[in-house]
């Protein structure tokens, strides 16, 4: 094995990111090298890549907390090489380095073998994105959320929004309203399942009240801040919300009133720390659905990263960003 390339982040002298050279990883105990095939662009990757991100604490450091490929050589039993792996969430591409690396050193606690009917290239379609979006589809399911519910998807136009519209559609769900700043959005978020698409100022009534009119029963939100804000006064009694993300800002201004007087719930949603356990049934299920051909994808080389975290970072970036790290075809 040669030096292979690696997109990386530093801030030494100054903080920058550049593709370097490095030589093979040496494995400690229960460690696994993978030679990786793909990875992806999420916002915490545009994040880690931006000085002011606040997501890297140690540098340098190779970001993409995405990753899938093949094992070429493993300290881990329960791994050989040639085995097809995939890889999102722990510490990957934050503390550990991530995916935009031709090879990496992994825990073998961290992977999941490939699910069957999944590709190494669909598996990173999907990534943390589709994780995520089918992580908020079952709390929401879990509640109560029936196929006839009005479900309003903020963030449409992004990886876990547009992911999210097109498991609703898989399953047979009826009233799913996107939200999208993003006019050309539109016809490819109907494309994808989506029943009506609107700019946010085309939803919301043009005072928030503490509560509103009870017109939809379900939110799966991906951006916090203010659109989440005006939303939950609009849910009708015994629905919820799911929240992932935080695009739209950390601040949550709500009263108490659409809990206590209608009894909805505000679900938390996290795609890291989940339990190994639980991790493989759910991108079994990802798989199953076979949604990813169905997705907006753009396919990009290293050399094209900081162009497509800039456009991720202003919030003109649609769909999925696909890394293709190890020249597959």
């Amino acid at each position: 094995m040669n030096n292979f390339k690696a997109f990386q982040v530093n801030n030494v002298p100054t903080f920058h990111t550049a593709i370097i050279e490095q030589g093979k990883p040496i494995l400690s105990t229960n460690e696994v090298l993978i030679k990786i095939a793909y990875s992806d662009v999420n916002y915490k990757d545009a994040l880690a890549t931006s000085k002011s991100g606040g997501v890297i604490r140690s540098y340098p450091m190779t970001p993409g907390i995405d990753l899938s490929g093949t094992v070429v050589e493993s300290l881990d039993t329960r791994f050989t090489a040639g085995d097809l792996v995939l890889l999102t969430g722990y510490g990957l591409g934050v503390t550990h380095p991530g995916g935009y690396s031709q090879y990496q050193k992994v825990p073998g606690d961290w992977l999941i073998p490939l699910p069957k009917n999944l590709s190494l290239r669909q598996a990173m379609i999907l990534g943390t994105a589709g994780f995520t979006a089918l992580l908020c589809v079952n709390a929401l399911l879990n509640h109560g959320m029936k196929k006839t519910d009005k479900i309003v998807i903020t963030g449409a136009s992004g990886g876990v929004g547009s992911t999210a519209v097109a498991i609703l559609h898989k399953l047979g769900f009826s009233s799913v309203m996107a939200l999208s700043r993003k006019k050309e959005a539109s016809k490819w978020l109907k494309d994808l399942g989506a029943n009506a698409v609107y700019a946010p100022h085309e939803f919301f009534p043009e005072k928030t009240k503490p509560l509103g009119k009870q017109q939809i029963n379900y939110v799966l939100d991906t951006v916090g801040g203010e659109q989440l804000t005006q939303l939950l006064p609009l849910i009708a009694y015994d629905g919820a919300a799911t929240l992932c993300g935080n695009a739209g800002g950390i601040q949550l201004t709500a009263t108490v009133l659409p809990f206590i007087l209608r009894n909805i719930q505000l679900i938390g949603i996290d795609s890291v720390n989940v339990p190994y356990e639980k991790r493989c049934p759910i991108w079994q299920q990802l798989a199953d659905l076979s949604i990813a051909d169905e997705l907006l994808v753009n396919e990009i080389t290293f050399e094209q990263l900081p162009t497509v975290i800039q456009q991720l970072l202003a919030g003109k970036h649609q769909g999925r960003t696909l890394v293709n790290v190890g020249d597959e075809k």
